[in-house]
């Protein structure tokens, strides 16, 4: 949701299935960074198989790979970036690693809280099913998302990255 938000807000045009994905391409805005936004249309827990090729194709080099993920271990409505670190668990992360060849990406984790359980198929149910929350709460989320992701696009584009985190 937040990368739809973006590609209409920077008026990327059509998706191209490419990839095995949703691939949209352009300027963030006029003179901007250029950019490649995809959505993997495999699982989550393969969506390195899509995003490994188009960044090796698209000759994207891993300080300037942006991913867009849920996470649970933060509360429903904050939003942190970072470069690199753990997977924690997340099947996503893992598979991305494995597809780019390195955990070296920046994140932009969307937190949606975790479930009363650590029950794995309570977890995957949780994750998978619809929010909970407003649809108010929810497209404030998205919309903190994609400017985390804008700012984050801008200082990379500015110059040398810094590995902290960010939120």
């Amino acid at each position: 949701m937040v990368v739809e938000q973006l590609a209409e807000s920077w008026d990327l045009g059509r998706w191209k299935e490419k990839y095995r994905g949703r691939m949209a391409e352009g300027r963030s805005r006029p003179g901007g960074p250029r950019v490649v936004l995809l959505c993997p249309g495999t699982y989550m827990n393969e969506s390195g198989g899509s995003a490994g090729p188009a960044r090796g194709a698209k000759r994207v080099p891993m300080d300037r790979v942006i991913v867009v993920h849920d996470e649970i271990d933060l509360p429903f409505g904050e939003v942190r970036s970072r470069l690199g670190g753990g997977l924690a668990g997340h099947n996503g992360l893992k598979s991305l690693k494995a597809g780019f060849g390195s955990p070296d990406f920046w994140r932009v984790r969307v937190g949606v809280g975790r479930p009363d359980s650590t029950d794995p198929e309570r977890v995957a149910s949780y994750v998978l099913s619809r929010f909970s929350e407003s649809r108010e709460q929810v497209g404030e989320l998205i919309t903190t998302a994609a400017r985390e992701t804008e700012r984050l696009l801008e200082q990379l584009a500015a110059g040398p990255a810094g590995e902290e985190e960010r939120g």
